[in-house]
């Protein structure tokens, strides 16, 4: 059987809360400093100094807390805000309007996937034939290849060709959004795959065990997937479905439909160091160059505590600047808990060993014999014979001090990615007199690795899944045929409000990274990937209509139900 279908997506903004701000200001040695709403800093620092021809030495830039930013906010006000801070020799400040907002940064692109399926009598696929296309606005870089390796690798493939083209127009340039190119891909990709279990007859999660990738399995570059989760989240998500209560509605022009869906996304990968330094109280700072938007802070001080062997409570995270950092990447990809995250874990053991070696010079005792118990190095099996961290660290940061401070460093260069998964799914009502559609129920199953702080996770897979909602069935930005773009302000961009986003319930699943600390994987990006494909299959389950363009807007259902009903 083959299935062939073309499907369409919007342009998309990430709609942050704080528009785009920077301040500059110039000293009298014409070195510069720029305050603003990045979510890289060392990236930042680098196009500031290229497109001002000055050496990075020469620039400072301070991450101010971020309102918001989702793959947004890298690089776009900064050189202009520094070029004219120079020009004038006095302080600048630059703020976009809401409107700017949409006029002149990078959303996520509009797409289109026309895809070409075959699959065998027993479910299983024997082809994928694909020609996706991005509207990169007016600069190349649309997420293209991301798109096309999600859509040829998270099922088995025999044969595939895949043809990825981005098309330049007199848009706003495109830029990255929560897994960029990887929901595109998604939706497309989940609609069909639901398209053939329904031709089938099927169960839409059978065919998706059936055909899912495991470790070993080819992706669509010719490359092998390490260790992945996403057999056990389709496992995981058949048992919550089975333990699902059908609900249905008793007016009939109200139709609730059940969709299903999976996403994923590779994971970032970026070089990275981190310091761990004692203070003269035995408290820890440790001091990363990473913007905290996403509670990674939390994050590193677990990580520090396990590590070191103190409460989080006495451990303080600072996000320097670029004066003081060491380097880290930009904070986006799902990459930050997995790279930095790891080099503050041995910068925390590299601190944890060189005050275990003070306290062994000081209790005289073989370091192998001591244990860290209750803020202080004791001997073990000897309790009496101990002494305060914070006795050490006073001696080592006094006048005629005999110990070395205690400063921890820890680098990593990890090449190798981590894969994430989530499987969804979505129940929807659907008003049949208004097209209006209602999300009753989400489900999300992920893949987290090792869930170091699993409140935090839980909030951004929830996060994601009404970022997801958006993407399904409200966002986009449409220009009229004299180029003038229609959604230019909140008024008329759509986005959910808390009494549309349905409650999310996330169930973790752990397949433990054999490189992150402690088994992390990045979190941030997997749970929006295939929200929105599985919104529109349960439409599909309600209407018995299947939308192949995103956002599936009320007018829209109310036209496919109007012919349906003719």
């Amino acid at each position: 059987m083959v299935i062939e279908r073309t499907y369409r997506t919007s342009i998309v903004h990430q709609g942050y809360l704080e528009p785009r701000a920077a301040v500059a200001q110039v000293d009298a040695l014409g070195s510069v400093t720029v305050w603003t709403t990045t979510q890289a800093l060392f990236y930042t620092r680098s196009e500031v100094a290229e497109a001002l021809g000055l050496p990075e030495h020469q620039v400072r830039i301070v991450a101010t807390p971020l309102g918001g930013g989702f793959g947004g906010k890298f690089v776009l006000l900064e050189p202009l805000a520094a070029a004219l801070a120079i020009a004038l020799r006095r302080p600048v400040s630059l703020v976009l309007s809401r409107t700017e907002e949409f006029l002149t940064t990078t959303p996520a692109p509009a797409s289109v996937f026309e895809l070409k399926t075959g699959i065998a009598k027993d479910g299983r696929l024997t082809a994928l034939q694909a020609r996706v296309i991005f509207d990169a606005g007016a600069y190349a870089g649309a997420p293209l290849g991301i798109a096309c390796l999600m859509l040829g690798g998270c099922y088995r493939l025999p044969h595939m060709d895949i043809r990825g083209y981005e098309v330049l127009t007199h848009k706003t340039g495109n830029g990255a959004y929560r897994a960029p190119g990887a929901v595109q891909a998604a939706f497309a990709l989940e609609s069909q795959m639901d398209l053939m279990a329904r031709a089938l007859g099927m169960d839409p999660l059978d065919l998706r065990l059936l055909n899912a990738s495991a470790e070993g399995d080819l992706m669509a570059n010719g490359n092998k997937w390490p260790r992945i989760g996403l057999r056990p989240c389709l496992e995981r998500l058949k048992e919550e479905r089975a333990r699902r209560k059908a609900s249905a509605g008793s007016n009939p022009r109200l139709k609730r439909g059940v969709g299903v869906a999976i996403g994923g996304w590779m994971g970032g990968i970026e070089p990275a160091n981190a310091v761990c330094r004692l203070e003269r109280d035995g408290t820890l700072s440790i001091i990363v160059g990473t913007v905290d938007m996403s509670g990674t802070n939390t994050a590193f001080a677990q990580i520090a505590s396990e590590a070191f062997g103190l409460p989080t409570g006495l451990i303080r995270v600072v996000n320097a600047d670029t004066e003081a950092a060491p380097y880290a990447g930009s904070s986006g990809g799902s990459k930050i808990t997995y790279t930095v995250g790891a080099a503050v874990e041995k910068a925390a053991r590299d601190a944890r060993q060189q005050l275990f070696a003070i306290a062994a010079r000081h209790l005289e005792a073989a370091v192998e014999d001591l244990e860290l118990v209750d803020r202080a190095i004791q001997v073990r099996g000897a309790p009496a014979k101990a002494v305060p961290i914070a006795e050490l660290a006073k001696a080592s940061m006094q006048f005629a001090g005999k110990y070395e401070p205690v400063y921890g460093r820890g680098s990593t260069a990890t090449i190798a990615r981590s894969p994430a998964f989530a499987a969804h799914l979505a129940e929807v009502e659907v008003d049949l007199e208004t097209g209006h559609v209602r999300v009753l129920d989400q489900v999300v199953v992920q893949d987290v690795g090792r869930a170091i702080n699993p409140a935090a996770i839980e909030g951004q897979i929830q996060g994601a899944a009404a970022q997801g909602l958006g993407w399904a069935l409200l966002e986009r930005m449409p220009y009229d045929a004299h180029g003038q773009l229609l959604s230019a302000t909140f008024m008329d961009y759509a986005m959910p409000a808390s009494e549309t986003v349905a409650a999310v319930r996330a169930v973790l699943v752990e397949v433990p990274s054999e490189l992150g600390p402690f088994g992390a994987k990045g979190v941030g990006e997997p749970p929006v990937v295939g929200a929105p494909a599985a919104i529109a299959n349960a439409v599909m389950d309600a209407t018995g209509h299947r939308f192949t363009e995103l956002p599936i807007t009320s007018e829209a259902v109310r036209r496919a139900v109007s012919r349906g009903a003719r």
